[in-house]
């Protein structure tokens, strides 16, 4: 059976450090504010002038460098983001041409903080079909452009940076093996850019409300997170044939601390099989998964044959999650 495996993985975090201590002005002594409540202690934010696509140009490079893969070699390029530098074109294209595929087609994937694992999904998928052989998937996000600076409920919980995955075509039973993916769209108002587009374009107006910064039901989207992630890793695993105790590692979307101890108690699932990173990076949107993969593959922690489940989960609603064997 053709399937998609892991090629090679690539990451890249802006060098700019924001400790918790930036947020002093929100509330007093920020750092344990944060950190009780997020797990959270410092995030990196790009300099003005750079972009997602920076981003996810170096994440892509380094990727192609780790599995010395020609770029010509690229059949498809998706970019996976919720921040793309414009509205038009797709930010997919700028990376194409920065990396210098030209043999490969692109586009963007927006399912907010699930984008890389529905990307993921897309990828295998077009590579199940026979059609196309490398695929590379990069899930990016700079939410520090878009952040309510005075909101203290969101702003200190997001980074930037850009996790990138190859993935190729193999018939030797590893790569891909499951995934799950689902929406609700009756809680698209839960997270929302709500002067981002068509339904209610930017103007003075809505830039004087901050209708175009990001706006979040906190409290609901927990109660979402805790709710669908143990469905995710039961509905794979029962997909998989195994049992949870099974997976060697799980990485799941970089929200909050507090959402991976609800699950891991509820489950069972011992925490050190949660690879987080958090900590250090925030909540980085769509490049969260990717990152924490490429982090944990170089630094020796998955190894060739574990079973790895890697879930996301954001706006829209939209979750989702994808079992792989390494």
């Amino acid at each position: 059976m053709l399937r998609a495996e892991v090629l090679a993985t690539g990451g890249h975090v802006p060098s700019r450090v924001i400790s918790n201590d930036y947020f002093n002005y929100l509330v007093d002594d920020a750092e344990s504010w944060i950190h009780s409540r997020t797990g959270i202690r410092e995030r990196r934010f790009v300099e003005e002038g750079e972009s997602t696509s920076d981003l996810a140009t170096t994440a892509a490079l380094l990727a192609l460098e780790n599995g010395n893969i020609d770029p010509l070699d690229l059949d498809c390029i998706i970019v996976a983001t919720s921040t793309p530098d414009m509205i038009l074109p797709a930010t997919a294209c700028m990376v194409q041409k920065n990396i210098g595929a030209e043999n490969a087609f692109a586009f963007d994937m927006n399912a907010v903080c699930s984008s890389f694992i529905y990307g993921l999904e897309v990828a295998d998928n077009l590579i199940r079909s026979g059609k196309y052989r490398r695929v590379l998937l990069i899930g990016a996000d700079t939410y520090s452009k878009i952040l309510d600076f005075d909101d203290k409920g969101s702003a200190p919980l997001f980074g930037d940076g850009a996790g990138a995955m190859i993935l190729g075509a193999t018939e030797t039973g590893k790569g891909v093996l499951q995934s799950v993916m689902k929406s609700d769209g009756k809680g698209w108002e839960l997270i929302q850019v709500p002067s981002s587009g068509s339904r209610r374009p930017i103007t003075a107006e809505t830039i004087a409300q901050k209708e175009n910064t990001f706006k979040m039901a906190g409290k609901s989207v927990f109660i979402f997170a805790t709710d669908v992630i143990p469905s995710i890793i039961e509905d794979l695993a029962a997909k998989g044939g195994v049992k949870p105790d099974d997976i060697d590692y799980i990485i799941p979307h970089q929200a909050n601390v507090r959402i991976i101890d609800y699950i891991f108690k509820k489950t069972g699932i011992p925490k050190e099989k949660f690879l987080l990173n958090l900590d250090r990076f925030g909540n980085t949107a769509a490049a969260s998964v990717g990152l924490a993969l490429d982090e944990n593959r170089r630094n020796g922690t998955i190894k060739p044959g574990d079973l790895v489940l890697m879930m996301g989960f954001g706006g829209g609603l939209s979750w989702g999650g994808v079992l792989i064997q390494f």
